[in-house]
């Protein structure tokens, strides 16, 4: 059997052009090093799987005269894990490493992840060598906790703050891989993928090893990736509001009760229905649909629905759901509560039109007196 190797380090980024969704720093960090201005002492944050490792191990490439997607490993780069090596001790082994020179190539590099594990007498320790390193050493330190570096060590880098990737460009690079692999894959399903991924491409490459093993290589579908990652299908909010739009409340109660019976969290449904009606609202100007983070073929269907949908209607749903998500957790009867919820929906429309001809029978009785 061949030794199989994840996604996340196959197609790990060897040179910067690959690198997704951070476009900021890796063209800073490129012009630091081809006009030679890049900084001693680096901090990379940002959350998990976005590419702080990997931008750290390019420019330990790029400075020491290696082509940007060369994958030898120099003998002149050097990483540490702080999770596991944070007591002083470690701190002291690596700072007399420090006192060498390369043996050969420019520059010795130290790639310092999991910075923030660090302990405080670490810290203070590694402070004066981060200062006043030697000419040859570079340390590129990377965190995902930035808050818990002390400010000292903090005022001595240049920080890079990485962003979490954007859903569009993870489904994009998810796409460009399926097409190397000659895997079939639905855009749906890679969008859906990318939105559980949270915004970290390490753990969107996890999730479609994950689903292509399910597949067993015939390719990558909505259906199946809903059922796997245990997901509710957009189109049950499609149909919940359909109902809700005809002041029916029966439809909503026996629809929730079958996502119930799917294992589903009453939670999970009124938060879903919740960021459904805000896409509806959202899908009522053209000039906000891009703030959706759905596939193209989902807002042809958030376009339709929201014709029909005013957004005054809209909008006290949402209160009346986002009300029912504050209080859910204390409540005894979670179940009740969002039926309640769904109930009040549906007749919201009754009593807005209740409302109207009280005021309109108010203003007559005023006219005629």
């Amino acid at each position: 059997m061949e030794n199989f190797v994840v996604s996340a380090r196959k197609y790990r980024p060897t040179g910067f052009d690959e690198v997704v969704g951070q476009e900021h720093i890796t063209t800073t960090l490129k012009n630091a090093i081809d006009n030679n201005k890049l900084a001693q002492a680096l901090l990379f944050c940002g959350p998990r799987g976005v590419g702080k490792t990997t931008c750290a191990r390019i420019v330990a490439r790029l400075i020491n005269g290696f082509e940007e997607k060369a994958e030898t490993n120099s003998l002149n780069i050097f990483e540490l894990d702080a999770a596991s090596n944070n007591s002083v001790e470690d701190i002291r082994n690596l700072i007399d490493q420090v006192r060498y020179p390369p043996q050969f190539g420019k520059f010795k590099v130290y790639i310092i992840d999991e910075v923030h594990m660090l302990s405080n007498a670490a810290f203070n320790a590694f402070l004066k060598t981060l200062e006043e390193p030697p000419s040859y050493a570079i340390f590129i330190l990377a965190t995902t906790e930035k808050h818990k570096v002390i400010p000292t060590i903090l005022s001595r880098c240049q920080i890079f703050d990485f962003n979490r990737i954007q859903i569009s460009d993870i489904a994009h690079h998810l796409k460009k891989i399926a097409q190397h692999e000659g895997i079939p894959a639905e855009d749906e399903a890679l969008h859906l993928i990318s939105q559980k991924a949270d915004g970290a491409l390490r753990d969107a490459l996890s999730i479609f090893d994950l689903m292509v093993t399910y597949s067993s290589g015939k390719g990558v579908t909505f259906n199946a990736t809903l059922s796997n990652l245990h997901i509710l299908d957009y189109d049950y909010y499609f149909q919940v509001v359909d109902a809700l739009l005809t002041q029916n409340h029966t439809q909503p109660l026996l629809l929730l009760d079958e996502i119930l019976r799917k294992g589903f969290d009453g939670h999970n449904f009124i938060v879903g229905l919740s960021e459904h009606l805000r896409n509806l609202l959202v899908s009522q100007d053209a000039r906000t649909t891009n703030l959706m983070e759905v596939p193209e073929s989902v807002k042809k269907k958030y376009a339709q629905q929201a014709q029909s949908s005013p957004p005054s209607l809209l909008l006290t749903w949402l209160n009346i759901a986002n009300q029912c998500d504050i209080n859910y957790k204390g409540s005894k009867n979670q179940r009740l509560s969002v039926e309640l919820a769904l109930m009040k929906m549906a007749n919201v429309g009754a009593v807005l039109q209740l409302q109207q001809l009280n005021h309109l029978g108010d203003g007559l009785k005023k006219k005629l007196v």
